[in-house]
């Protein structure tokens, strides 16, 4: 058994997809999960699971749930713990002495094709800053993220995966939370 976390994209913001939370947790106990914790209502669930299970199967198989439950679609990105705890280690901007605030981790739901590794270092948007690591891309953003080019959208858009971003002060929230 390996320990999880599932990040999910766009529920509970804004009045729209709503899913409590502990309803939440029952459809993910329903499939088989064990040691069940949520942080903050905008979806980050952190489990135990079997470790014959790829992230991607663990995605598919909530997305399912979500869609067959709740009746719509939402995109999940599921990290190992140790996957986490490297992330949480290797941001290049926390070495710079960055406030925490401007610094951001987008979660890519699959590493991204070579090409389009290429084609994404020819943007950008000063005085913001990506870099991308494996399915991580770690982010600088100075002014307050709704204001930046570097969204989900974009990154999405540029790269052909679902991506969900999280704060600097979350992500080290959840890879605290995922060490049970």
């Amino acid at each position: 058994m390996s320990n999880y976390i599932a990040i999910f994209r766009g529920i509970n913001v804004g009045g729209h997809r709503k899913i409590p939370m502990e309803s939440l947790c029952k459809e993910v106990e329903n499939l088989g999960y064990k040691n069940i914790k949520t942080y903050i209502q905008s979806g980050n669930i952190i489990f135990t699971a079997a470790d014959h299970c790829s992230d991607l199967e663990i995605a598919e198989r909530i997305e399912n749930t979500i869609l067959t439950t709740f009746g719509f679609e939402v995109p999940v990105i599921v990290r190992s713990s140790d996957e986490l705890q490297q992330a949480a280690t290797e941001n290049p901007f926390s070495t710079e002495n960055k406030p925490i605030e401007s610094l951001h981790l987008t979660f890519l739901k699959e590493t991204p094709a070579a090409e389009a590794l290429r084609t994404i270092k020819t943007y950008s948007y000063p005085p913001d800053q990506f870099e991308i690591r494996q399915k991580n891309v770690f982010l600088h953003i100075p002014e307050p993220y709704h204001k930046t080019k570097l969204s989900n959208a974009f990154f999405e858009k540029k790269l052909g995966i679902s991506a969900t971003t999280r704060n600097w002060k979350t992500v080290l929230k959840l890879a605290d939370m995922s060490q049970f």
